[in-house]
């Protein structure tokens, strides 16, 4: 499957579930996560997409863990079975 089948998937749940999750393009930034999961409430997180069993590049992990260190919530998705989870975690506002 590829990266972009698992976004589109990822897009259309999110809707399903009244969000948005538009696609985040950062000039001059680079290695920052791909999606905005936007939902209800405020409910925020940052998703790196990627093909199956692909791992983000060191880059990405960099801005990964910077983000983190300043309290946002993101997530690498590879496969299309993490969508909702993704998404219930985010909804209810607990941390993995």
């Amino acid at each position: 499957m590829r990266e972009k089948k698992i976004e589109q998937k990822l897009v259309t749940a999110v809707k399903k579930h009244g969000g948005i999750c538009p696609k985040f393009v950062s000039p001059g930034f680079d290695g920052m996560p791909d999606r905005l999961l936007l939902l209800q409430h405020g409910r925020f997180a940052f998703v790196e997409v990627k093909a199956p069993n692909q791992k983000p590049r060191p880059l990405q992990l960099s801005r990964h863990r910077l983000l983190r260190r300043l309290g946002f919530r993101v997530y690498v998705l590879d496969a299309l079975e993490d969508i909702d989870k993704i998404i219930k975690e985010v909804m209810s506002n607990e941390t993995s």
